[in-house]
């Protein structure tokens, strides 16, 4: 008599699923392990990011602040909040301190991490809010401070579109047009642009901790076509004698080095390494689109004046074309 015996069943380990959320933003499909509380979630196919929670070796060449660039890709280290590791285009691993907030966790990601998986892809992420003004978008650039949250809360006022806030990702079709995707639906407004407003800080939640600056959050454009870009303005400060606003055309290559040099986190292009192919985008830009300069007093009794003439010359310019 022959016997048969009956193997133990392997027992494989189930490890618990880990919830993930889908988000849209600057145009990629985004699968995230965090909540990410700045983004509407958006039913998504395949990601073309994903971010994970995952643990990273300290690197000596970013502490405790830094972007160091080896063969597994970006690591950023931003001091009391984490390591990032950005793996080429596709991938961001988050490892938070444990003692810092998610809030400024998650403002690190969606900022400064996200703007390495940008130029890994080869994208141009400009420092600009941009609007839409009758099927068309215009962006005002400018560093912190300048005025282009508080003037694109101006326009949400008067029933225009906000497209991006703080980082505007520009892409070009075939045909070299060039297109502004829908960022992250909020305005970031320090507290002084908000009382100007009329809106209390109280409810709204701070952009990092131990700061004035306050998340107020706009409707979620995630599901809109991106919209062609028109005009790009370079906000700038007129002299004490000037009382007016002047707008005035950048040209040539006066206006590459300005979309260049308002290119968000422009400082990682070198290490990244597509700094001809960030030059190609700017110069292509700057002959698609008109680059200009709007300096204004940026005294709040003219600011009024300002934007509403700002409006009037933008509007006057999409209607000629």
């Amino acid at each position: 008599m022959t016997f048969l015996a009956r193997l133990a069943p392997t027992v494989v380990p189930i490890e618990p699923a880990v919830e993930r959320f889908d988000y849209v933003v600057f145009g990629l499909r985004v699968r995230s392990e965090i909540p990410l509380h700045a983004l509407t979630q958006t039913a998504i196919a395949a990601p073309d990011v994903e971010i994970r929670i995952g643990s990273i070796p300290k690197h000596p060449g970013v502490e405790p602040f830094g972007l160091y660039v080896g063969e597994n890709g970006a690591v950023l280290n931003i001091a009391d909040v984490g390591r990032f590791l950005i793996a080429n285009g596709t991938e961001i691993v988050v490892d938070a301190n444990d003692s810092t907030s998610p809030r400024n966790v998650e403002l690190f990601l969606l900022g400064s991490a996200f703007a390495a998986i940008l130029h890994y892809r080869h994208l141009l992420p400009l420092h600009a809010n941009a609007i839409e003004l009758d099927g068309r978008a215009i962006a005002f650039m400018g560093h912190s401070g300048a005025g282009k949250s508080t003037l694109a809360a101006w326009f949400a006022d008067r029933g225009f579109r906000i497209l991006s806030d703080d980082v505007c990702v520009v892409n070009f079709d075939p045909a070299g047009i060039a297109y502004a995707s829908a960022g992250i639906p909020r305005l970031r407004l320090w507290k002084d642009a908000l009382n100007v407003k009329g809106i209390s800080e109280d409810g709204l939640l701070r952009s990092f901790d131990g700061q004035d600056k306050f998340d107020l959050p706009i409707p979620s454009n995630a599901d809109k076509n991106p919209i062609r870009i028109d005009a790009l303005y370079v906000l700038g400060r007129t002299d004490h004698t000037q009382i007016c606003p002047i707008i005035e055309p950048v040209l040539g290559t006066d206006a590459v080095e300005a979309i260049s040099v308002n290119t968000y986190r422009g400082a990682y292009i070198p290490m990244i390494g597509n700094s001809f192919t960030h030059i190609k985008k700017c110069i292509a830009l700057a002959k698609c689109v008109d680059v200009l300069t709007f300096n204004r007093s940026w005294n709040h009794a003219s600011f009024e004046d300002d934007a509403s003439y700002l409006l009037k010359t933008a509007l006057a310019r999409i209607s000629n074309i």
